[in-house]
């Protein structure tokens, strides 16, 4: 009896040694952060410096970056990455975000709201996102700035949320979350597929009726840990080659000037369009047409 137990726990002994030696499985995510969808932001005086009321929505911007860190950490991440997608990509307040994560800040790339993305990545995290231009009862609604009027991938208009989406597809990286209104819950879900979203506010109008900001939050770390928990339930928005851009601006002007960089077709007033078999080339394409 005495040696059959000996065996067991030397057993016992030699299967915990060998777990010890495996390595711990990685989860590297990729959180890009934008400011209009933040709970209880309402004005585009909010959304940038000199608004009087900016100091707080950056903070806020800050604290719902941080409820999707706490959520990713929850799931077991071992590498955050957090991108300020906003504006001038210097709102979010470095010593108040959580140390475990790393910033990114300013633009320096075609890549934009994702600059920093790539292979490794298990995860892609959405935060603070809104609707594309046009769009009825959504909060602060347009599409990569407020001289575009439309944005068009292979048929399809689509919001910041859609474009970011297929740039993480380009490096088979799956988008699993989206915080914002309703309006981009909605878009996000009818276009990059079936992902978790959190609305932290439904647009009426002009106006837009909120749910506090620590609930927000709340929210946002669980659904963001609900998500990563279930990551194999989601894919890649990856949409199909040969690739076709249509750009259209506010301003004719605009699409006058974007008709010279190489490879743009005019096709209206204002408009252009891109054609491209790698991704990457429309993503250089429509950075250089938006200058």
């Amino acid at each position: 009896m005495k040696k059959a137990l000996t065996i067991a726990a030397v057993i016992l002994l030699i299967a915990a040694l060998a777990a010890a030696q495996q390595p711990a499985k990685k989860l590297k995510v990729f959180i890009s952060v934008d400011m209009e969808g933040i709970s209880g932001l309402i004005n585009w005086d909010e959304t940038s410096q000199g608004g009087p009321d900016y100091p707080l929505f950056r903070r806020l911007m800050t604290e719902e970056a941080n409820a999707a860190i706490a959520g990713a950490l929850d799931a077991g991440a071992t590498e955050i990455v957090v991108r300020d997608g906003h504006d001038s990509a210097r709102n979010i307040l470095p010593d108040l975000l959580r140390p475990e994560a790393r910033l990114i800040r300013e633009w320096n790339s075609p890549l934009s709201m994702m600059e920093g993305i790539d292979k490794t990545f298990d995860a892609v995290v959405f935060i603070g996102f809104h609707a594309r231009a046009g769009t009825p009862n959504a909060v602060l609604k347009h599409t990569m700035s407020l001289s575009l009027f439309d944005v068009i991938l292979n048929g399809v208009r689509v919001p910041e949320a859609a474009w970011n989406a297929a740039i993480a597809g380009y490096f088979d990286v799956p988008v699993v979350f989206l915080s914002g209104d309703t309006a981009i819950c909605q878009q996000a879900r009818e276009i990059i597929g079936d992902i978790a979203t959190v609305a932290v506010k439904d647009g009426m109008g002009a106006a837009a009726s909120m749910i506090h900001p620590s609930k927000a939050q709340e929210m946002i770390q669980k659904g963001v840990a609900a998500a990563l928990r279930n990551l194999k339930a989601y894919k890649p928005y990856k949409p199909a080659a040969p690739y076709t851009l249509e750009i259209v601006f506010v301003d004719e002007n605009q699409a006058r000037r974007a008709a010279y960089v190489p490879g743009a077709v005019r096709t209206g007033e204002r408009s252009v369009v891109f054609t491209a078999s790698d991704f990457l080339d429309l993503v250089t394409d429509f950075s250089l047409a938006r200058r």
